[in-house]
């Protein structure tokens, strides 16, 4: 069997990319990609010519096949999601999950990097001793429920939300617990990066002054802090 690298890449700025990863990224046979025209600009900034597929999830199991049969050859496949970490909040980790399940036998090597709730946490303020990451809230089915069970965490909540329902998720934020401290990261590590500090209604007005376009990150102060 081949062996599988599980590859972080930049969550934005091409140059926090690893050593370590552009040295597995030049040792692959094959690389998996979540879109091959994203990944190809971090390949030629940094000279690097890997032969490529893409790896979604609702090809998940053409692509399963694919993998399977590179590493039953002996090749060495890596797979990156297009920024930060693969399989973390992203449809990578069943490839993984597949991929031992089809040959228990297979070397799964993580190259670890860069991730957007680290990045986050770090820089919040907020105890990181402990903390509870709950990826994207759902889009509409179930979106209140999982606010309030954010919200009732005796610790620190790390949260994505798109450019598209920031603003509906902290007006969501603000009537459920409208003196909950946060901390929201948007454009982390790229050119329009900035961090707003505040209860939810604060950092609302301090978005219209800004920009509520990019991707974010929220970080929520524990229940009763």
């Amino acid at each position: 069997m081949g062996t599988l690298f599980i590859i972080a890449t930049p969550i934005g700025n091409l140059e926090d990319v690893t050593f370590r990863a552009i040295e597995t990224l030049k040792s692959l046979d094959l690389l998996f990609c979540e879109d091959t025209r994203v990944t190809v600009r971090l390949l030629e900034r940094y000279g690097l010519h890997v032969p490529m597929d893409s790896y979604r999830e609702d090809a998940h199991r053409v692509k399963l096949d694919r993998v399977l049969a590179a590493l039953r050859e002996g090749k060495r496949v890596g797979l990156v999601s297009d920024a930060g970490t693969p399989a973390i909040s992203d449809p990578g980790f069943r490839l993984v999950r597949d991929v031992l399940a089809a040959e228990p036998e297979t070397t799964v090597i993580p190259i670890p990097g860069p991730s957007a709730v680290a990045a986050a946490l770090s820089v919040s303020g907020l105890p990181s001793d402990e903390f509870l990451f709950l990826g994207f809230p759902p889009h509409k089915k179930g979106r209140t429920a999982a606010f309030k069970e954010a919200l009732g965490q005796p610790r620190t909540v790390v949260l994505y939300e798109s450019t598209h329902r920031i603003e509906k998720a902290l007006a969501a934020i603000a009537e459920l617990a409208p003196d909950r401290g946060l901390v929201v990261g948007r454009e982390i590590t790229k050119m329009h990066e900035t961090f707003y500090r505040g209860t939810a209604s604060e950092i609302m007005e301090q978005l219209a002054k800004t920009s509520s376009r990019g991707e974010f990150v929220i970080v929520i102060a524990p229940s009763g802090a």
